[in-house]
């Protein structure tokens, strides 16, 4: 009977139709992202991993056109210890684009997207603290690249 209950308990979730989350396609056939930044590289591999969209080599090639808009990191403090000294800081990564095509329709309009991350700092742990800040936008960069790959693929292609 034991050996029963999780063999029901799969039948069950496979009648209802459940299956796991997927990377959803994007709704161009080819897409052109520019190699002059980091997060690109991040972006195109995805790209090429997950889904069936072409990635083009010139922009004329393309059916739509991913443009970086801009990208910052910021580094701001959240709170002071009793003496002065900075005890939080927060990691801010932000990104703006558009994606488009040559003849002016715009897939996605300008977008900004800022992720926010809070870390705790100590004078006596410098080196520690500034590796994990780089494990931090490191995760910004990845949680970036999903967060750019749910917005194009909500995209609305027309005719």
């Amino acid at each position: 009977m034991r050996k029963l209950i999780p063999l029901l308990f799969v039948l069950t979730l496979t009648a209802c139709g459940f299956q796991l989350r997927s990377a959803q396609p994007l709704p161009f056939s080819s897409l052109y992202i520019a190699d002059t930044w980091e997060l690109g590289a991040i972006l195109r591999r995805n790209i090429r991993a997950y889904g069936s969209t072409q990635l083009a080599s010139s922009p004329q090639e393309a059916q739509a056109v991913f443009t970086l808009l801009g990208e910052a990191r910021e580094k701001n403090i959240l709170s002071l210890s009793g003496t002065g000294r900075v005890r939080e800081y927060q990691l801010r990564y932000r990104i703006a684009f558009k994606v488009h095509d040559l003849k002016g329709r715009e897939y996605v309009a300008p977008t900004e997207i800022v992720l926010a991350r809070d870390i705790s700092f100590s004078d006596d742990r410098v080196l520690a603290k500034e590796q994990e800040e780089v494990l931090l936008y490191r995760d910004m960069q990845n949680d970036m690249v999903q967060q750019l790959l749910r917005r194009m693929a909500a995209a609305k292609i027309e005719g």
